[in-house]
Formats: C-alpha cells, structure tokens, sequence
C-alpha cells in the first residue's frame, strides 16, 4: 500500500527531446512547446492530485548535446531545491538518457528522493504518443510515498511500463516504445492497472545524510570497442591520447580479447603509465569473468580491471567521477571494483572479507 493521501510537490525538469515537441498546426512542423502550459497540454495531471513545478532548459537540448556540463546543471537544479520538492522527474532525450542517469547516480550523493527520467518515442502532441503514459506515471513514481518515505530513492528510468535503476539501463531499440533494458537488474517497478514495487531490488540508503551534490568530473575518457581484425594504429591511437586517464574496453563474451603479442603490450604500456582499463562485455546481458579464459586470465594480469556486469554507460561515467575527484589511478581501481550504489554486481566469490 503506497500512502499519497497528502499532495506531493514535484519538479519537472525538461532538458529537451522528443516528448517535448508539439506538432504547429498552421506549418506541420514539430515546435518545443512552453513547459509553463503544461497543464494544457496534459490535462490529465490535474487529476493526479499533486502541485507539479517546471523547469525549462534554455535552449532545450537535443540528447546529443547532453553531458557534463548538463549533468552538473541538473544537478545544481536539484541540489538546490531539494528541500522544496518530494521528488524529481526530468524529461530527457532518449538517446543519452542511459548515460544521464549514470551519471546523476553517482553525482548525488546520499539521494533520499526520487529522481526519475523518462522521455518518449512520438512527441507529446500527437495522438499516439508514449510521452503523456510515461509522464504521468514517472511522477507517480516520484510522488510515491510508504509510511511517510520515498518508496524509490534513487535514480531511474521510466519507460513503457518498466520502472528500471538508472545506472543499469541501456537504450536497445530505436523504433519501439520499449526503447530501454536493464538487462543485468531487476525492473524496481512495473506499472499496470496498479504500479507495483519491488522493494527488494530498490536501493535504500542505510543511513540518513544531508544531500552532497558532486560537480566534479574528468572527460579524459575513452572506449576501445574490440573488433575481430582490429589494428595495432586503431589501437595505439586511443590507449595514446594526450592526457587519457579511464578507458573502457568493450569485449567479446565474457571478456575475452587477442592475444596478439602487439595488443598485449600496448595494454600493459597504457597500464603502466597510469591509465585504468576498465573491461566491459559487448553483450548486454551477462558479466565479465576474466578468470573463466585464458585471454581474460592475460588481461587480469597486465592490470586491466574487471567491470563485472556494467554498462558502457555506467562505467564511463563513473570513470568520470572517480578521476574528476583526484583520485589516483590504484584508488579509481579499487572503486571501479566496489558498488558505489547498485551499478554493479561483485560476485561472491569476489567479495573481499
């Protein structure tokens, strides 16, 4: 039983993308509309019984154009209003969406409210449109209260039904209203008739701390996206960046890579001279074991890390965080092995004592 009998105050924060276009019927052209009419552009939240605020981005933001500099924008938005509202619902395009709420996971430190993205496939004005389902039940979600406390409190994504941990979620179709999966963690929520909540799967923080905002955060980040037939120059120009600190290094299965005496080297040179190669699987389900093979054996001992069952998304962003901190590359290890709040799972056998 989910207690919403006193009206909830939620901030809406549009960034940009599709669920906020509207269609202008002299020209036929898709327009980003006035976020201030909002009721009139969905009635229906009149009905949810909840004070909802807006705020705009100025100019709104294709997901494209999304990243730090935006990240640590929303983050200011909430951090500064935090005391004002019960929860947070921030209208995102959905192509980085993945990589927003990654980010945001780790900037918000202690997040004991609900801070829920969504977005739509078709914008808001046209008939079809995903985008009025997906908002009216992320704020729901972000209204929703237990005995007097946020049944979610953390970050997430909403979409189609399936209310997903934000940090564990990927955009997988293009075309579906199904856009996104959280493919290595269980949905928190799936609304129906009734939303209901897994409060197993939700992360609750064991301790009550104010806020702490994060605005710090390292670009010097790249992916290494393995290939059968790659070269040692396709290679070498990414592990030889100027000022690389974090690389995320997508490989095939369960971590496997070449042997190829020339890859094996240029690893162990990044290594030594301080990058962190962190290895994620291309697959989308499924985790990285580097003890199960060879190959991932030879990673392991040239010092490239596991990234277990991580995202790209998650473990870009969280490289970003680390390192935007000034942590040392052995101290960004021993965190990228570490679940700072639910984006991986360290298998038992893993777990240090």
């Amino acid at each position: 039983m989910t207690d919403n009998k006193q009206q909830a105050s939620i901030l809406l924060i549009y960034t940009g993308g599709t669920i906020g276009m509207i269609e202008n019927p002299e020209t036929g052209l898709l327009e980003v509309f006035d976020f201030q009419h909002l009721a009139e552009n969905v009635p229906e939240l009149k009905f949810l019984g909840h004070h909802v605020d807006t705020y705009q981005f100025d100019p709104p933001l294709d997901s494209s154009a999304m990243g730090p500099d935006s990240w640590m924008k929303i983050v200011k938005i909430i951090a500064d209003t935090y005391q004002k509202y019960d929860g947070f619902v921030i209208l995102h395009g959905t192509d980085t969406m993945s990589y927003t709420a990654s980010a945001l996971s780790f900037m918000l430190e202690n997040l004991a409210k609900p801070v829920i993205l969504t977005g739509s496939q078709l914008p808001i004005g046209m008939l079809r449109t995903d985008g009025k389902e997906n908002l009216i039940t992320a704020i729901e979600i972000a209204a929703a209260k237990e005995n007097g406390f946020p049944i979610v409190p953390e970050v997430c994504v909403f979409f189609e039904n399936e209310l997903m941990r934000g940090n564990r979620t990927c955009k997988a179709n293009a075309d579906n209203f199904n856009a996104f999966r959280s493919y290595n963690y269980p949905s928190l929520a799936h609304a129906g008739i009734h939303i209901k909540y897994d409060v197993t799967q939700i992360y609750y923080p064991v301790s009550r701390r104010p806020l702490k905002p994060h605005y710090l955060l390292d670009r010097n980040i790249a992916i290494l996206k393995l290939f059968p037939g790659i070269s040692p120059s396709v290679v070498e120009s990414i592990l030889n960046i100027p000022g690389l600190k974090g690389v995320v290094m997508e490989t095939f299965g369960s971590g496997n890579a070449p042997l190829n005496k020339w890859f094996l080297e240029m690893l162990e040179d990044a290594v030594g001279r301080g990058v962190v190669i962190v290895n994620v699987s291309q697959c989308r389900a499924g985790s990285v074991e580097m003890h199960r093979y060879e190959t991932g054996q030879k990673l392991l001992e040239i010092g490239v890390i596991s990234g277990y069952d991580s995202t790209t998304e998650s473990a870009v962003t969280k490289l970003m965080f680390l390192f935007g901190h000034g942590l040392t590359p052995n101290e960004v290890k021993e965190h990228m092995n570490c679940s700072l709040i639910g984006e991986i799972t360290i298998p038992d056998s893993f777990v240090r004592p």
